[in-house]
This record gives structure tokens, C-alpha cells and sequence, in this order.
């Protein structure tokens, strides 16, 4: 058994780790705005239990039994997540803080009850692949709307930043999963976007949003 506080520390490694799966103590304490020989403290405690390969000096790695306890706890949160949304008529802006607590609960058969109530979802209300009860997370080749050029035709599949202020901007704009749009022009000078969906006029998104826009091409 670990505690809510490790589930912590070992969800912000798995989500903050880089493409090599490594981040470093410093990196990690900036994130969790956590005094740096706290978060050497713990990197010990969790190595001792054979979650983390921690060295001195060394770039910090989830072993793979890190891995997988790290995206059970994801598994658990995005559940909730969705549960919140689909059962419980939350609006997709509201249900983090809440998961947060919840994902702490001690009990797989709770979250595969809901998970088989909610008929097995792939994905939460923001697009987030949902781990599976092995931890095993299956990805989709996903493009940000950003990288997209004029004249192209994609659809939202996901939000790479589920921030309550973003998601409030999107409901705003009328902006939500399955969305389908069309890039209509790009400013050369700040990278915004015209963007017209089938059911809206044409507007403008920054660049800052369309940078965390994940598309589905066609």
C-alpha cells in the first residue's frame, strides 16, 4: 500500500517524464513546487520500495512497477472524470479537482464497476487515453491544431491542457470533442488562426490555444 501522497509524486512523474522517460529531481521539484530535499526524500522512500531508479545526481525513472501504479492512479482519475461528466451531468470544467480526491480510493472493484457503468471508455472527457486495469495505455496519433496548415479539415480530439480556463474558453467558443473545423487562413505575424466549424461564423483562435488543440485528421 502506498500513500495519497506518493500516488502523487509517482502521477506527476509518469505525466511530466520526457520522450526518454527520465526527469530530474529539479524539474520535478519546480512542477510539484516542492522544496528540492523533500522531493529527494521521497525519490529515496519510492526507490526503497522499488517504484523509482534514483541515483544521486541522475536524471530519476518510474520502474516498471512505477509505471504501472502511476497509471492505475491515472486510470482511476480518468474514470471519475468521465463518470462525473456522463452520470452525473458535470460540465467537463468542473470534474479535476474532484477526481483528484476520488482517484485516491483503495478499491479496483469500485473503478471497474464504473468503468463497465460508463460501457468501457477509451478516453476521458478531455480526449485523455484511459489506462486499461493491466496500467497499459493505448495511444492515437494526434496532431496540434497548430501544425495544421490552410484549407485543412480536422476534428478536436482531445485538450493537451485541461485547465479550468481553457475549458471555460472552449465552451465559450462553442468549441468540444468531435468538433469538426476547417483551417481557413494563418497570421504569418502571431501564428493566430481563422477556423470556421460547421455550425459557427468563422473566428479567431491565438496561437497559445492552438497549441493545445489536439486534432484527428481526416
Amino acid at each position: 500500500m502506498i500513500s495519497h501522497t506518493e500516488e502523487n509524486y509517482l502521477k506527476a512523474m509518469f505525466g511530466f517524464m520526457d520522450e526518454q522517460g527520465e526527469i530530474t529531481v529539479n524539474e520535478l521539484s519546480k512542477h510539484l513546487s516542492i522544496k528540492m530535499p523533500t522531493v529527494n526524500g521521497m525519490m529515496k522512500r519510492l526507490s526503497e520500495k522499488g517504484l523509482v531508479h534514483y541515483e544521486s545526481y541522475k536524471p530519476l525513472k518510474l520502474t516498471e512497477e512505477g509505471k504501472k501504479l502511476a497509471a492505475l492512479v491515472i486510470r482511476k482519475h480518468r474514470l471519475t472524470e468521465m463518470y462525473l461528466v456522463e452520470k452525473m451531468g458535470f460540465g467537463w470544467e468542473e470534474v479535476h479537482i474532484i477526481a483528484e480526491q476520488i482517484e485516491h480510493i483503495q478499491s479496483p472493484e469500485f473503478f471497474d464497476k464504473m468503468d463497465e457503468l460508463l460501457g468501457y471508455p477509451q478516453h476521458d472527457p478531455h480526449g485523455s487515453p484511459i489506462p486499461d486495469k493491466g496500467g497499459k495505455i493505448k495511444s492515437r496519433k494526434l496532431v496540434r491544431l497548430a501544425e495544421c496548415a490552410p484549407e485543412d479539415t480536422v476534428i478536436l480530439a482531445a485538450i493537451a491542457d485541461s485547465s479550468e480556463e481553457l475549458l471555460k474558453f472552449l465552451n465559450h467558443r462553442n468549441l468540444k470533442l468531435g468538433t469538426e473545423l476547417t483551417v481557413e487562413s494563418i497570421e504569418s505575424f502571431d501564428k493566430s488562426m481563422v477556423i470556421k466549424t460547421s455550425t459557427d461564423k468563422s473566428q479567431v483562435l491565438s496561437n497559445l490555444v492552438t497549441e493545445k488543440l489536439l486534432m484527428e485528421k481526416e
